[in-house]
Protein backbone atom coordinates (compact mmCIF):
# COMPACT_ATOMS: atom_id res chain seq x y z
CA UNK A 1 0.00 0.00 0.00
CA UNK A 2 2.90 2.52 0.60
CA UNK A 3 4.40 1.68 -2.63
CA UNK A 4 1.01 2.40 -4.46
CA UNK A 5 0.67 6.03 -2.27
CA UNK A 6 4.15 6.72 -3.22
CA UNK A 7 3.26 6.75 -6.80
CA UNK A 8 0.57 8.00 -6.65
CA UNK A 9 2.30 10.81 -5.04
CA UNK A 10 4.63 11.26 -7.73
CA UNK A 11 2.36 11.43 -10.23
CA UNK A 12 0.51 13.98 -8.87
CA UNK A 13 3.58 15.57 -8.06
CA UNK A 14 4.63 15.35 -12.31
CA UNK A 15 0.91 16.31 -13.39
CA UNK A 16 0.97 19.41 -11.17
CA UNK A 17 4.24 20.31 -13.54
CA UNK A 18 2.91 19.21 -16.43
CA UNK A 19 0.12 21.24 -15.62
CA UNK A 20 1.95 24.21 -15.19
CA UNK A 21 4.20 24.15 -18.05
CA UNK A 22 0.33 23.66 -20.16
CA UNK A 23 -1.37 26.35 -18.98
CA UNK A 24 0.25 29.31 -20.74
CA UNK A 25 0.27 26.64 -24.03
CA UNK A 26 -3.46 26.17 -24.02
CA UNK A 27 -3.93 30.03 -23.14
CA UNK A 28 -2.69 31.10 -26.08
CA UNK A 29 -4.11 28.53 -28.52
CA UNK A 30 -7.55 29.20 -26.37
CA UNK A 31 -7.53 33.04 -28.07
CA UNK A 32 -4.81 33.60 -30.16
CA UNK A 33 -5.78 30.19 -32.16
CA UNK A 34 -1.87 29.36 -32.58
CA UNK A 35 -0.23 26.47 -31.78
CA UNK A 36 3.26 27.69 -30.67
CA UNK A 37 5.78 25.56 -31.30
CA UNK A 38 8.25 27.69 -29.75
CA UNK A 39 6.45 26.87 -25.74
CA UNK A 40 9.08 24.47 -25.12
CA UNK A 41 11.68 27.03 -26.06
CA UNK A 42 10.59 29.90 -24.47
CA UNK A 43 10.59 27.40 -21.04
CA UNK A 44 14.07 26.35 -21.89
CA UNK A 45 15.36 30.29 -22.02
CA UNK A 46 13.49 30.68 -18.83
CA UNK A 47 15.48 27.70 -17.09
CA UNK A 48 18.50 29.30 -17.93
CA UNK A 49 17.90 32.85 -16.82
CA UNK A 50 16.86 30.99 -13.93
CA UNK A 51 20.56 29.79 -14.01
CA UNK A 52 22.25 33.02 -15.01
CA UNK A 53 20.44 35.29 -12.16
CA UNK A 54 21.02 32.29 -9.36
CA UNK A 55 24.50 31.90 -10.18
CA UNK A 56 25.51 35.63 -11.18
CA UNK A 57 23.68 37.69 -8.57
CA UNK A 58 23.22 34.99 -6.17
CA UNK A 59 19.78 35.44 -5.81
CA UNK A 60 17.44 32.37 -4.63
CA UNK A 61 15.82 30.77 -7.35
CA UNK A 62 11.85 31.06 -6.27
CA UNK A 63 13.02 34.96 -6.42
CA UNK A 64 14.19 34.82 -10.13
CA UNK A 65 10.21 34.45 -10.64
CA UNK A 66 9.70 38.74 -10.01
CA UNK A 67 12.51 38.75 -13.15
CA UNK A 68 11.91 35.98 -15.42
CA UNK A 69 8.25 35.77 -15.82
CA UNK A 70 8.09 39.73 -16.64
CA UNK A 71 11.11 39.36 -19.27
CA UNK A 72 8.80 36.24 -21.11
CA UNK A 73 6.23 38.34 -20.91
CA UNK A 74 7.97 40.83 -22.73
CA UNK A 75 9.03 38.35 -25.09
CA UNK A 76 5.88 36.70 -25.73
CA UNK A 77 3.95 39.79 -26.14
CA UNK A 78 6.73 40.78 -28.96
CA UNK A 79 6.66 37.42 -30.49
CA UNK A 80 3.26 37.95 -31.01
CA UNK A 81 3.21 41.60 -31.85
CA UNK A 82 6.63 41.17 -34.72
CA UNK A 83 6.00 37.67 -35.51
CA UNK A 84 2.32 36.22 -35.33
CA UNK A 85 0.33 38.96 -36.14
CA UNK A 86 1.95 39.97 -39.33
CA UNK A 87 0.93 36.70 -40.58
CA UNK A 88 -2.36 36.90 -39.17
CA UNK A 89 -4.33 37.49 -42.23
CA UNK A 90 -2.16 34.95 -44.22
CA UNK A 91 -4.22 33.09 -46.80
CA UNK A 92 -2.72 30.12 -45.37
CA UNK A 93 -2.54 29.68 -41.20
CA UNK A 94 0.00 26.99 -41.72
CA UNK A 95 2.35 30.34 -42.05
CA UNK A 96 1.69 30.92 -38.17
CA UNK A 97 2.87 27.34 -37.44
CA UNK A 98 6.15 27.37 -39.67
CA UNK A 99 7.12 30.86 -37.88
CA UNK A 100 6.69 29.39 -34.26
CA UNK A 101 8.87 26.58 -35.42
CA UNK A 102 11.53 28.72 -37.10
CA UNK A 103 11.80 30.81 -33.93
CA UNK A 104 11.77 27.46 -31.48
CA UNK A 105 15.05 26.48 -34.14
CA UNK A 106 16.58 29.74 -33.88
CA UNK A 107 16.09 30.03 -29.48
CA UNK A 108 17.80 26.25 -29.44
CA UNK A 109 21.04 27.81 -31.59
CA UNK A 110 20.91 30.73 -29.99
CA UNK A 111 21.26 29.08 -26.66
CA UNK A 112 24.00 26.88 -28.12
CA UNK A 113 26.05 29.70 -29.30
CA UNK A 114 25.58 31.39 -25.68
CA UNK A 115 25.99 28.11 -23.43
CA UNK A 116 27.33 25.85 -25.57
CA UNK A 117 26.61 22.00 -24.96
CA UNK A 118 27.14 21.93 -21.70
CA UNK A 119 24.28 21.16 -18.74
CA UNK A 120 23.43 24.13 -16.67
CA UNK A 121 22.86 23.39 -13.12
CA UNK A 122 20.85 25.63 -10.79
CA UNK A 123 21.45 25.98 -7.45
CA UNK A 124 18.30 24.07 -5.81
CA UNK A 125 17.91 26.63 -3.15
CA UNK A 126 16.97 23.83 -0.72
CA UNK A 127 14.11 23.03 -2.65
CA UNK A 128 15.04 19.23 -3.21
CA UNK A 129 14.65 18.68 0.72
CA UNK A 130 12.83 15.25 1.08
CA UNK A 131 9.40 16.06 2.87
CA UNK A 132 7.86 13.26 4.66
CA UNK A 133 3.35 13.04 3.96
CA UNK A 134 2.66 10.19 6.05
CA UNK A 135 3.97 7.31 3.87
CA UNK A 136 5.38 8.82 1.22
CA UNK A 137 8.10 11.33 0.13
CA UNK A 138 8.17 14.24 -1.97
CA UNK A 139 10.68 17.10 -2.85
CA UNK A 140 9.96 20.71 -1.20
CA UNK A 141 9.87 21.78 -4.86
CA UNK A 142 7.51 19.78 -6.08
CA UNK A 143 5.09 20.94 -3.38
CA UNK A 144 5.68 24.43 -4.43
CA UNK A 145 5.07 23.34 -8.09
CA UNK A 146 1.67 21.54 -7.48
CA UNK A 147 0.77 25.03 -4.94
CA UNK A 148 1.80 27.18 -7.77
CA UNK A 149 -0.18 25.36 -10.15
CA UNK A 150 -3.52 25.07 -7.98
CA UNK A 151 -2.96 29.29 -7.83
CA UNK A 152 -2.40 29.54 -11.49
CA UNK A 153 -5.15 28.28 -12.45
CA UNK A 154 -7.77 29.91 -9.42
CA UNK A 155 -5.62 33.36 -10.44
CA UNK A 156 -6.44 33.37 -14.39
CA UNK A 157 -10.01 31.89 -13.69
CA UNK A 158 -10.69 34.96 -11.56
CA UNK A 159 -8.63 37.45 -13.79
CA UNK A 160 -10.72 35.95 -16.84
CA UNK A 161 -14.31 36.05 -15.39
CA UNK A 162 -13.88 39.55 -12.80
CA UNK A 163 -12.02 41.69 -14.56
CA UNK A 164 -12.81 43.99 -17.89
CA UNK A 165 -9.53 43.00 -19.42
CA UNK A 166 -10.59 39.44 -18.99
CA UNK A 167 -13.79 39.50 -20.49
CA UNK A 168 -12.20 41.19 -23.22
CA UNK A 169 -10.40 38.08 -23.76
CA UNK A 170 -13.00 35.82 -23.53
CA UNK A 171 -14.93 37.94 -25.90
CA UNK A 172 -12.51 37.74 -28.59
CA UNK A 173 -11.46 33.89 -27.91
CA UNK A 174 -15.89 33.19 -28.22
CA UNK A 175 -16.24 35.38 -31.58
CA UNK A 176 -13.00 38.14 -32.68
CA UNK A 177 -15.57 39.83 -35.35
CA UNK A 178 -18.01 40.70 -32.80
CA UNK A 179 -15.57 41.73 -30.21
CA UNK A 180 -14.13 43.68 -32.80
CA UNK A 181 -17.81 45.77 -33.29
CA UNK A 182 -18.31 46.14 -29.44
CA UNK A 183 -14.95 48.19 -29.82
CA UNK A 184 -12.44 45.81 -28.44
CA UNK A 185 -8.87 46.10 -29.92
CA UNK A 186 -8.60 42.37 -30.95
CA UNK A 187 -4.80 42.79 -31.69
CA UNK A 188 -4.32 44.04 -28.40
CA UNK A 189 -5.79 40.85 -26.90
CA UNK A 190 -3.88 39.16 -28.88
CA UNK A 191 -0.51 40.77 -27.85
CA UNK A 192 -1.42 40.65 -24.53
CA UNK A 193 -2.85 36.90 -23.98
CA UNK A 194 0.60 35.98 -25.98
CA UNK A 195 2.42 37.61 -23.16
CA UNK A 196 0.21 35.87 -20.44
CA UNK A 197 0.84 32.35 -21.91
CA UNK A 198 4.82 33.19 -21.86
CA UNK A 199 4.70 34.85 -18.28
CA UNK A 200 3.17 31.35 -17.19
CA UNK A 201 5.79 29.30 -18.73
CA UNK A 202 8.75 31.84 -16.99
CA UNK A 203 6.76 31.15 -13.79
CA UNK A 204 7.19 27.25 -14.63
CA UNK A 205 10.67 27.71 -15.38
CA UNK A 206 11.93 29.26 -12.31
CA UNK A 207 10.34 26.69 -10.24
CA UNK A 208 11.87 23.63 -12.20
CA UNK A 209 15.05 24.78 -13.37
CA UNK A 210 16.38 23.69 -9.34
CA UNK A 211 15.06 20.72 -10.05
CA UNK A 212 15.63 19.74 -13.56
CA UNK A 213 19.47 20.19 -15.22
CA UNK A 214 19.17 22.71 -18.28
CA UNK A 215 20.17 22.02 -21.68
CA UNK A 216 19.34 23.46 -25.04
CA UNK A 217 16.67 21.07 -25.21
CA UNK A 218 15.20 21.08 -22.36
CA UNK A 219 11.72 21.96 -24.23
CA UNK A 220 11.10 19.37 -26.18
CA UNK A 221 10.18 16.99 -23.92
CA UNK A 222 8.58 19.65 -21.65
CA UNK A 223 6.94 20.66 -25.35
CA UNK A 224 5.96 17.47 -26.19
CA UNK A 225 4.02 16.35 -23.09
CA UNK A 226 2.49 19.88 -22.70
CA UNK A 227 0.69 18.92 -26.43
CA UNK A 228 -0.70 15.63 -25.05
CA UNK A 229 -1.81 17.12 -21.82
CA UNK A 230 -3.98 20.37 -24.16
CA UNK A 231 -4.96 18.03 -26.34
CA UNK A 232 -6.31 15.76 -23.36
CA UNK A 233 -8.20 18.35 -21.80
CA UNK A 234 -9.22 20.15 -24.70
CA UNK A 235 -7.43 22.83 -26.88
CA UNK A 236 -8.36 26.04 -25.48
CA UNK A 237 -9.87 24.84 -21.61
CA UNK A 238 -7.84 26.18 -18.94
CA UNK A 239 -9.27 23.58 -16.26
CA UNK A 240 -9.26 20.85 -18.54
CA UNK A 241 -5.85 21.05 -19.27
CA UNK A 242 -5.31 21.06 -15.22
CA UNK A 243 -7.29 18.11 -15.21
CA UNK A 244 -5.38 16.64 -18.30
CA UNK A 245 -1.65 16.99 -16.86
CA UNK A 246 -2.98 15.38 -13.75
CA UNK A 247 -4.15 12.18 -15.63
CA UNK A 248 -1.22 12.38 -17.68
CA UNK A 249 1.24 12.84 -14.30
CA UNK A 250 -0.26 9.47 -13.03
CA UNK A 251 -0.21 7.25 -16.44
CA UNK A 252 3.13 8.22 -16.61
CA UNK A 253 3.77 7.21 -12.87
CA UNK A 254 2.52 4.14 -12.96
CA UNK A 255 3.19 2.93 -16.47
CA UNK A 256 6.62 3.71 -14.96
CA UNK A 257 6.70 1.95 -12.16
CA UNK A 258 4.79 -1.27 -12.91
CA UNK A 259 5.15 -1.62 -16.33
CA UNK A 260 8.50 -0.35 -17.08
CA UNK A 261 10.31 2.89 -17.48
CA UNK A 262 11.05 2.37 -21.12
CA UNK A 263 7.53 2.37 -21.74
CA UNK A 264 6.01 5.41 -19.99
CA UNK A 265 6.04 7.44 -23.05
CA UNK A 266 4.88 4.66 -24.95
CA UNK A 267 1.61 4.81 -22.61
CA UNK A 268 1.35 8.57 -22.25
CA UNK A 269 1.59 9.29 -26.33
CA UNK A 270 -0.67 5.96 -26.37
CA UNK A 271 -2.90 8.07 -24.45
CA UNK A 272 -2.88 10.52 -26.75
CA UNK A 273 -3.82 8.82 -30.37
CA UNK A 274 -6.43 7.43 -28.04
CA UNK A 275 -8.11 10.76 -27.37
CA UNK A 276 -7.34 12.02 -30.92
CA UNK A 277 -9.34 9.04 -32.26
CA UNK A 278 -12.24 8.66 -29.89
CA UNK A 279 -12.73 12.27 -28.64
CA UNK A 280 -10.79 14.89 -30.79
CA UNK A 281 -12.22 18.02 -28.67
CA UNK A 282 -10.54 16.53 -25.80
CA UNK A 283 -12.24 15.83 -22.08
CA UNK A 284 -13.25 19.47 -21.94
CA UNK A 285 -13.94 21.34 -25.48
CA UNK A 286 -12.61 24.48 -25.95
CA UNK A 287 -14.27 26.34 -23.08
CA UNK A 288 -11.63 29.04 -21.14
CA UNK A 289 -13.59 28.22 -18.18
CA UNK A 290 -13.02 26.39 -14.99
CA UNK A 291 -16.18 24.75 -14.68
CA UNK A 292 -15.20 21.66 -14.86
CA UNK A 293 -12.60 21.49 -12.15
CA UNK A 294 -12.38 22.37 -8.43
CA UNK A 295 -8.68 22.33 -7.68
Amino acid sequence: METFLQVLANGLMLGALFAIVSIGLTLIFGIVKVVNFAHGEFLMAGMYLTFVITTWLGIHPLYTVALVAPLLFVAGAATQRFIIQPLMNARDDHIQIFATVGLSTAMINLALLIFGADIANTPSGGLRTPILLGPVRVLSGQLIILAAAVALVIGLHLFLQKTQTGRAIRAVAQNRAAAQLMGINVNRIYVLTFGIGAACVGLAASLIAPLYPTSSNIGTYFVLTAFVVVVLGGLGSIGGAFAGAMVIGLIDAFAGFYIGSDLREVAVFGVFLLILILRPSGLFGKNLNLSHVSP
